[in-house]
């Protein structure tokens, strides 16, 4: 009886054993081996939008966290001065008319009497008709770039977006080309997971991918779009025609790398809203076959 009882015991402690060695071998492949990454950002292009023209706001049609479609317009800049200024570009193309028209009926006159006027005064007419002609083009294009800024007095929307961190009110001079506004580009949605080096060998471009942002238990399913090229070598420094400037060997530590994968979003659940800068993890699909053994290696 005391046999069967400790023979017994023997095999239960090493059926215990066994489970805790798989569980742990089970959570090293599944956070050391296998292309997990807990370190994931939801990421978005911010398009800031400048004004063309430099003026006073006068208007200002949108509001914080606003969405705005292409096109709309979001800020109004001194209209009024810019009027002024088509108007002046239009009296001085008229202007230029009619002084034309003048010259070419003079410069016809004298060379119907040619026989009764001296040659060089027939050329001046026709040099001076040239001029004229070339002062007419630039006005047309004074006139046509006194128009475009009246419409660039509207500073609309270059794409679809949300307006981020809206501050600006009336009254405030902007100078163009300055940022007034900044637009998250909501097309531009996706997450970047930054993935050890030793995972990458799992990880192919298409393969497809879960990812779950932090306190939100719902699946947003996406694939693989791209891997990063390069990235910064931070153990090397110093520019052309100067020596490299390179860190000491550690000998005992090795940190790998990360790098960036560019997550695509395919579907995400009706009640999630994703929002730029959301931390989230990332796991990725990988091929049967492609996840990566580790062996007993040099580093």
């Amino acid at each position: 009886m005391i046999g069967r009882r400790s023979l017994l015991r023997t095999a239960v402690t090493a059926l215990v054993i066994c489970i805790v060695l798989a569980a742990i071998h089970a959570l090293w492949m599944r956070y050391q081996v296998e292309p997990l990454t807990r370190d994931g950002k939801v990421r978005a292009d911010l398009v800031p939008v400048a004004a063309d023209v430099s003026g006073l706001v006068t208007e200002v049609r949108i509001r914080d966290d606003e969405f705005v479609r292409k096109g709309q317009i979001l800020l109004v800049i001194d209209r009024p001065r810019y009027q002024l200024a088509l108007d002046q570009a239009d009296a001085n193309l008229a202007t230029q008319r009619v002084t034309l028209a003048q010259a070419a009926r003079e410069d016809r006159r004298n060379r119907s009497m040619a026989e009764l006027l001296a040659a060089e005064v027939i050329e001046q007419g026709r040099a001076r008709v040239d001029a004229l002609r070339t002062g007419l083009d630039q006005a047309i294009a004074a006139r046509n770039l006194a128009r475009l800024n009246l419409d660039r007095t509207y500073v609309r929307a270059p794409v679809d977006g949300t307006v981020s961190n809206m501050t600006l009110q009336p009254g405030v001079y902007l100078n163009a080309g300055k940022p007034a506004v900044a637009l998250v580009y909501g097309q531009s949605l996706r997450v970047e997971g930054y993935f050890e080096e030793t995972k990458l060998p799992a990880i192919h471009l298409g393969d497809p991918a879960s990812v779950y942002l932090m306190g939100i238990a719902d699946e947003i399913t996406g694939h693989v779009e791209s891997i990063a090229a390069g990235v910064e070598d931070r153990e090397r420094a110093g520019g052309e025609a100067q020596l490299a400037n390179v860190n000491p060997s550690f000998t005992w530590v090795r940190l790998a790398q990360r790098i960036p994968v560019r997550i695509k979003i395919d579907k995400v659940p009706s009640n999630v809203r994703l929002i730029p800068g959301q931390t989230a993890t990332v796991i990725v699909h990988a091929r049967a076959g492609d996840v990566p053994v580790r062996r007993s290696l040099p580093w």
